[in-house]
């Protein structure tokens, strides 16, 4: 890479300030110097996304699954400015999960920079709760108690890839199963639970950090208190994700959630493959038969009250919480960028420092859409807008 690639100078997404990044071909950032010219594109952070179903028609979660669809994925999010993401296996089959932990591992291997985007993989089930509700769109034939033999062939396959696993600690021994998790470096999220507060706290003693897409997953009623949705508020230890979609949570409830976890806030996009399709009815194999309306809304054919996942990518979701003024736009961006980093502990993904992974976006502002001139990733630029 020559010396002329290895700068950019764009407006700092934080403090409007203009400012010309410098980085060496081993992918690290070098410099942050005053910038000049007039040009309004922004520099940020890349984006991380910690949990993704695909995406633009490509489904991970779809049997036979290729190494050319886990590269397609990749590559579509690199044009919205993620740079680090976490495909989500779902409730399966054994045998099915276990097919598309190998595919995943061997798409990393076959390409290296989609090995390096990968940052693992999130594994959301079969360990959670059977209650309808608190199941959402899973398939309840498959949902099991948490099996730690089980889980170790999984990994075995993924290539040692698998970093998150949503589960219930509503199972008996759960918490045993947690503790395993966690000395073996899997951060363990909260998720389509039915659990009693005393089980949550349970959970979070035991080493438990994230809660996985929280308000939803749930019972469409609950008691008014205690409930595992208020207890999960109530644990600091616990980073709070969630789908900022414009459906899947109310403005006022997302209010609650920024304040109750200040810097503990997540983004996820949640988004599955109809993200960017075109309205109408699917089949998907999270959920069956589902309807994406024209306003975006995924929601299962049978019970319209209930989601299917998000068809929303993680940048529309950035816009959206920005717009809708509960945030800064700064403050959504690191939602979906360095707060990630931080709850992975992925410390060299530092956003725009010295020394930090050159892993950042231009961007270009326009009324109502952000749009991404250029992704770098470990100092390489793998996707350029045209014209």
């Amino acid at each position: 890479m020559d010396s002329q690639r290895c700068v950019r100078t764009g407006l700092h997404y934080a403090s409007e300030e203009r400012i010309q990044v410098t980085w060496s071909p081993d992918g690290r950032i070098d410099s942050l110097l005053p910038g000049e010219g007039e040009e309004t594109i922004w520099i940020a952070p890349g984006l991380i996304d910690l949990q993704i179903n695909g995406g633009y028609g490509y489904d991970l979660n779809s049997l036979p699954l290729t190494t050319d669809t886990v590269i397609q994925v990749t590559r579509r999010l690199w044009e919205k400015g993620v740079t680090l993401y976490y495909p989500t296996v779902i409730t399966n089959g054994d045998d099915e999960i276990e097919q598309i932990l190998r595919v995943i591992d061997a798409a990393c291997l076959e390409d290296e920079r989609v090995g390096s985007t990968i940052g693992g993989v999130h594994v959301e089930g079969p360990f959670i709760s059977s209650e309808e509700g608190p199941r959402g769109a899973h398939d309840s034939r498959f949902i099991k108690a948490p099996d730690w033999g089980l889980f170790t062939r999984w990994q075995a396959a993924s290539g040692n890839r698998i970093r998150i696993l949503t589960l219930s600690p509503e199972w008996p021994n759960a918490a045993d199963f947690i503790r395993k998790c966690v000395s073996s470096g899997i951060v363990v999220s909260i998720g389509h639970t039915a659990a009693t507060p005393a089980q949550i706290r349970e959970a979070v003693a035991a080493g438990a950090t994230m809660s996985t897409h929280l308000g939803n997953g749930a019972h469409l009623t609950l008691p008014r208190h205690p409930n595992y949705i208020w207890e999960q508020l109530a644990q600091d230890q616990l980073w709070a994700g969630m789908i900022a979609d414009g459906y899947h949570l109310p403005d006022s409830v997302i209010k609650v959630i920024l304040r109750a976890k200040l810097t503990k806030t997540l983004l996820v996009s949640d988004a599955v493959y109809l993200s960017g399709m075109p309205p109408g009815e699917y089949e998907t194999h999270i959920g069956g038969d589902v309807i994406l309306t024209p306003e975006g809304r995924l929601h299962l054919a049978r019970k319209p009250e209930l989601l299917a996942g998000s068809a929303m990518m993680l940048l529309e979701a950035v816009q959206r919480l920005a717009e809708s003024g509960l945030c800064s736009f700064p403050e959504a961006w690191d939602m979906a960028s360095m707060l990630p980093a931080q709850a992975m502990g992925l410390t060299d993904y530092d956003g725009l420092k010295r020394g930090a992974r050159a892993d950042f976006v231009l961007l270009e502002k326009r009324e109502g859409s952000l749009r991404v001139l250029e992704t770098v990733k470990d100092g390489h630029s793998v996707y350029r807008a045209e014209g």
